[in-house]
């Protein structure tokens, strides 16, 4: 699968992900700081400037730079993995110009997105900003963007598994940039891995071949994937949600699910049947393998969960925190101006003061006390 870097922090995940990642940037200076990485793409804009200087937070600004190479990056994303932030210009903006391409292709008979081949199909890992700690410009973007394009794509039902990674860990914990992205490239590589194990390790029960995993990283929905080692004298569900990925957005009530078990060697591997148990219970029976891996002292579970959460709901809480941080600011403001006097006003007796003043009769008096009532 081609790895694709848009950005910045797109194309530094990229490029960890894969030595031979294609990485595009509006900047050539952006892009020569990224270490490692494959091919590199310069998508111009209109302005010398903004090759220097990027797409300064303007998604405007990507995306009329992704018209420039719009034809070649469509082909070059076919059944490719694309990692782009949401945040930023040049992410948000190339990444807007990806989408909406995929979504306009359509057959013979006029049909959109949905009629694309499952092995042409894109999976996308979004990086999304944390809106406690990172700017209102890239929670802003952020809410554009997957209100937007990306809403219009999950409708239209043609894009593959969409991953959505949180910057929310790496403020919260305080992690550098360049371990927080080998974080994630880590947790994504356990997942990704599930058909070569099954290719490589002895099976035991059921199968995952790449076919399989293709079809199934080829739906149209979100991923929440977490791996643990598996304790079978517990609850699978309580462990599934204690070991909840925590790169990733939260997520809802699957829809659809994988997993694949790794028993020790010699170890009764039945506790499968536990999993899918647990599975079916909630009415999603899931494609599954388990397997024999000699290395392991303790049976470890990768599980995947694909769920159709709409785009808007996603964003509920960015919505309501901007809310908060934008009372505060405006509180903060307020303080640091000088507090004025409540004054009591009499309409009556104003209006009076006033009518003697211009000698006006009780016909302007009703006028301002009308005024004062609004």
């Amino acid at each position: 699968m081609k790895v694709i870097g848009i950005g910045g922090a797109g194309g530094k995940i990229a490029a960890k992900m894969d030595d031979s990642a294609i990485l595009v940037n509006v900047s050539r200076i952006e892009l020569e700081k990224v270490e490692g990485g494959g091919e590199r793409i310069i998508a111009p804009v209109q302005s010398t400037l903004g090759q220097f200087r990027g797409s300064r937070k303007d998604p405007e600004i990507g995306h009329d730079a992704y018209l420039t190479i719009r034809r070649r990056l469509q082909d070059i994303v076919v059944g490719g993995m694309v990692f782009s932030s949401t945040g930023g210009g040049t992410g948000n903006g190339i990444t807007t110009g990806i989408l909406q391409g995929i979504s306009s292709i359509d057959d013979e008979l006029g049909n959109q997105g949905s009629t694309i081949p499952v092995q042409d199909r894109t999976f996308f890992c979004l990086i999304l900003p944390y809106d406690g700690m990172e700017s209102a410009e890239y929670v802003n973007n952020s809410i554009d963007f997957m209100t937007g394009p990306l809403a219009d794509v999950i409708d239209k039902g043609c894009t593959g598994n969409i991953v959505l990674f949180s910057n929310k860990m790496k403020f919260t914990e305080k992690i550098a940039e360049e371990q927080y992205n080998e974080m994630i490239v880590n947790s994504l590589k356990v997942f990704m891995a599930i058909p070569d194990k099954n290719e490589n390790m002895k099976l035991l029960e059921s199968h995952i071949d790449h076919e399989d995993f293709t079809a199934f990283i080829a739906k149209p929905f979100f991923n929440h994937f977490n791996y643990f080692d598996y304790d079978p004298s517990k609850s699978f569900g309580n462990q599934l949600k204690a070991n909840s990925n925590p790169l990733l957005l939260d997520a809802e009530e699957p829809i659809e699910a994988m997993f694949l078990l790794e028993v020790p060697s010699g170890q009764d591997h039945t506790i499968f049947y536990d999993i899918v148990k647990y599975f079916v219970d909630c009415k999603i029976p899931p494609v599954y393998s388990v397997v024999e891996n000699p290395d392991l002292s303790k049976p470890f579970v990768t599980v995947s969960r694909l769920y159709s959460r709409k785009p808007y709901e996603l964003l509920d809480d960015f919505n309501k925190k901007n809310l908060e941080l934008a009372d505060a600011k405006v509180q903060k403001s307020l303080e640091q101006h000088v507090v004025l006097e409540k004054l009591e006003v009499n309409f009556d007796k104003e209006a009076k003061r006033a009518g003697k003043q211009k000698g006006v009769g009780d016909d302007v008096l009703a006028t301002l006390k009308r005024i004062g009532k609004l």
